[in-house]
């Protein structure tokens, strides 16, 4: 996959389990690491360490879709970046990666809109994070009240407008404010943890 979303949803690396003497154990309620830790070098992390150690934290995946206004086409990229920011105002974030071609064609728009992905929608996920291409292809989808792609089988939309970008290292976070809402399918979230996809309930696929 692309690296179009922050925490860019790519391998990890991390396949296994650590090594008992690298687990942790619990002292006056803290966490105290008792194998050897990944300190930085001349004042870096390294970026593969720090990869395999955030994969550890579990995210949902959502597509965010507009209409590019230059020539009328569906756009779109993949995202485990999401999250709520404010009810009132009614603020969500997320972030893209400077090197992303498709957000340029999203910030254009007057409004995007963010697709909660279930837990059968891997591919479409796959398919929007590839670059280049008609990345809709064979892809099933209404219109949301801002005029934006609502995935079929996605879970739920949100129609949002950016308020403001912020750069962050190579991202820069967007916080946009929620416009309209709904539920859309049921099932269960897709789920990003350790480079792998799975189920709230399921398993992981790790990649090949």
């Amino acid at each position: 996959m692309s690296t179009h979303a922050a925490r860019l949803i790519t391998p990890d690396g991390c396949r296994s389990l650590p090594a008992p003497h690298q687990r942790s154990r619990i002292r006056n309620g803290a966490a105290m690491p008792t194998g050897h830790s990944h300190h930085s070098q001349n004042g870096q992390l390294d970026s593969r360490r720090f990869r395999q150690v955030l994969g550890r934290f579990a995210t949902g995946v959502v597509a965010i879709t507009a209409v590019d206004p230059m020539d009328g086409q569906p756009c779109g990229l993949a995202a485990n970046s999401f999250t709520s920011v404010s009810l009132d105002p009614p603020l969500v974030a997320f972030c893209v990666a400077y090197t992303s071609t498709s957000w340029p064609r999203l910030r254009g728009a007057k409004a995007l809109t963010v697709n909660v992905l279930a837990e059968h929608q891997q591919a479409v996920c796959a398919q929007l994070a590839t670059k280049g291409g008609d990345k809709f292809a064979g892809l099933t989808w209404t219109v949301s009240p801002g005029g934006n792609p609502v995935l079929e089988g996605a879970l739920a939309w949100l129609d949002c407008a950016v308020e403001a970008e912020h750069p962050a290292g190579d991202h820069v976070i967007v916080v946009a404010r929620v416009l309209q809402l709904d539920t859309h399918a049921e099932g269960g979230p897709l789920v990003f943890f350790r480079g792998g996809y799975g189920s709230f309930n399921g398993g992981f696929v790790e990649p090949s």
